[in-house]
């Protein structure tokens, strides 16, 4: 018979308080007058963290293996990187 290992829980409270926390962040930091390309980029970082408390507790990514992690991360430059083209574009 195969043993059942357990594994923590994330403490999901904690997670969505800090989801919230960055959501404040970013409606509140667009009131700071911040050129738009700081703004921009003050954005995408604070949507990236967000995608990432995401993945890794709520799709239970923290608790994979690492290689399934490194699939996961691997589009992430390319998909910033196309975000900051469209932007850019649309700021002309």
């Amino acid at each position: 018979m195969a043993e059942a290992f357990e594994r923590k829980h994330p403490n999901y409270v904690a997670v969505w308080i800090g989801l919230a926390v960055l959501t404040a962040i970013e409606v509140g930091i667009v009131y700071f007058g911040l050129t738009r390309k700081f703004l921009i980029l003050a954005l995408m970082l604070l949507a990236v963290w967000k995608a990432l408390l995401v993945a890794l507790y709520f799709m239970h990514l923290k608790f994979e293996p690492k290689r399934l992690l490194i699939i996961v991360l691997i589009p992430l430059p390319l998909a910033l990187i196309l975000v900051a083209f469209v932007l850019q574009e649309y700021g002309r």
